[in-house]
């Protein structure tokens, strides 16, 4: 991950301050354009209860002539009504203004505090800013990732080239989010631009499938939140025609990454957290079952609160696989912790304790590989710790 990624041919961005946010030195203010119109997918949160812009962008992505997304953080513009939507097709409307372009083709998130109207003055008067600083520099692109925070500790992007008959294809993409994270949908904000030239079809086709290796395969605590948004814009600026077999192939491949990228970034920047950790199930029947194991994994307060302690307490993971809900028995499952085997088959293994707590110590990766017996179905899961440092955060956050 580079703090100076490069933006795809056609697209500029900028971050600003315009004053949503206490703290004078954040940003809280960004725009990404693209100079023609994108095909758009987009991925949006599972909650039932979900912001106002969560509802407007859901249905306008299907159009395929996506312009823009402005994003706002320090506000969630979530619980707000009918006054929220209305801010929420304001923002747009003012954006698409200033762009000279149709207010159905810009996007619009918002992430921060929920239950709290937009300041319209505040925002009025940053737009005309935020669009005169956009450039296509690597800079404007930080900035923009900048603007987006809300308790981030550290600006998320990521790039990847392919090349395809001779030209370049670029996908750039930017995220934030370090708390109340949970899969489907994951709990955070994205964008992903790319030059390459995809149908709505194909762009939604290309999203998800990222999204269900990435964003939802990424658990800080299991709080799915009201704002959550990924939304994939390509708008064929590369010059390189429709794509099909292996460059398609190579493409989805690079979307993927970035979006893994932006994912495990955001566990390693989990408020609080200490060790960053993967859960990796192995030989369940399906994918699902491999997936609401680690979920169980995952969000286990008892497991999290092990690996703070840097305790290699089993019995904990064991148990967690056994109250998810997949027909398993305790003679299904093998246990490794930073690879070393610590329970087979319905047993514990001979191992040191203390090797295996100096390993937890001495190292901010950890890895739980749990291994079934059940098919060949396989997950790879990201969660963290859970510290003190977590709750402080979240029990200070809005006083």
């Amino acid at each position: 991950m580079s703090d100076l990624c490069p933006l795809p041919t056609g697209f500029q961005a900028a971050g600003i301050r315009c004053g949503i946010k206490r703290d004078a030195t954040k940003l809280d203010l960004s725009l990404f354009v693209s100079d023609r119109p994108a095909s758009v997918a987009g991925v949006f949160t599972q909650n039932r209860v979900c912001g106002a812009p969560v509802k407007v962008s859901r249905e306008r992505v299907p159009r395929g002539t996506g312009r823009a997304l402005v994003i706002n953080s320090g506000n969630s513009n979530a619980c707000t009504g009918d006054r929220g939507i209305e801010d929420a097709h304001w923002m747009t409307a003012q954006v698409a203004s200033l762009l000279g372009c149709d207010a159905e083709d810009v996007a619009v998130c918002s992430t921060g505090i929920i239950g709290h109207f937009l300041p319209r003055l505040t925002l009025e008067a940053g737009f005309p800013q935020v669009v005169e600083q956009l450039a296509a520099t690597s800079e404007a692109f930080h900035n923009a990732a900048r603007g987006i925070m809300t308790t981030d500790t550290f600006a998320k992007q990521a790039t990847r080239t392919i090349d395809v008959d001779g030209k370049t294809i670029r996908v750039s993409a930017a995220a934030k989010g370090a708390a109340m994270i949970a899969p489907n949908m994951a709990t955070m904000l994205g964008v992903i631009m790319t030059d390459a030239e995809l149908t709505p079809a194909d762009a939604d086709e290309m999203l998800r499938h990222a999204v269900n290796r990435s964003f939802n395969c990424i658990s800080v605590e299991g709080h799915t939140s009201t704002s959550d948004s990924v939304l994939l814009f390509a708008n064929g600026a590369a010059g390189v025609g429709p794509l099909d077999g292996a460059a398609k192939v190579a493409l989805q491949t690079a979307i993927d990454e970035v979006a893994i990228e932006m994912a495990q970034a955001i566990i390693r920047d989990a408020e609080g957290a200490e060790h960053f950790v993967t859960i990796d199930v192995v030989g369940a029947r399906t994918r699902e079952e491999a997936a609401t194991i680690a979920k169980a994994i995952a969000n286990g307060p008892l497991i999290k609160t092990a690996i703070t302690g840097n305790d290699p307490n089993w019995g904990r993971i064991i148990s967690a696989a056994g109250y998810c809900g997949v027909d398993l028995k305790e003679e299904d499952m093998t246990l490794r912790l930073n690879g070393f085997e610590i329970y087979r088959d319905g047993a514990p293994t001979a191992h040191d304790a203390a090797t295996v707590s100096a390993s937890m110590r001495d190292n901010r990766d950890v890895l739980i590989r749990l291994e079934l017996k059940l098919g060949d179905a396989n997950i790879r899961f990201w969660t963290c710790d859970l510290t003190a440092e977590y709750v402080r955060l979240n029990s200070e956050y809005s006083t």
